[in-house]
């Protein structure tokens, strides 16, 4: 992927987040890719390649680099994401069960906002 889609994001935005709001994210591309598949290929490829793009920001993302489970989780979920997407779906993933693994990052992200800063 050569073109960068999330411009303000790469450009350092994208490192101020949580990686519950960064997942969360992350998870409105995969819902839109989900929501279009059927319906138009075009806009469901777009949100399926930004996915993928917030992905690669949050593998790059060096606050992660001191956790490696979470680096893990952060690569296996985006391989599941492509799997589903653009594959053989061979680990047999659901829209539901993508939805559900999302919306808790969503849940979260929300939740510490309203906590606040630390």
């Amino acid at each position: 992927m050569t073109d960068v889609r999330h411009r303000e994001l790469e450009a350092g935005r994208w490192f101020e987040l949580t990686l519950a709001e960064q997942l969360g994210n992350i998870g409105s591309e995969v819902s839109r890719a989900i929501r279009w598949r059927e319906r138009n290929t075009d806009l469901a490829r777009g949100a399926f390649f930004r996915a993928l793009e917030l992905f690669d920001l949050t593998l790059a993302d060096a606050r992660h680099r001191s956790a490696p489970g979470r680096l893990r989780e952060i690569a296996r979920a985006r391989e599941v994401v492509a799997d589903f997407l653009d594959g053989p779906n061979q680990f047999g993933t659901t829209a539901a069960s993508l939805q559900k693994y999302f919306d808790a990052f969503a849940v979260a992200a929300g939740l510490e906002r309203r906590r606040g800063p630390a």
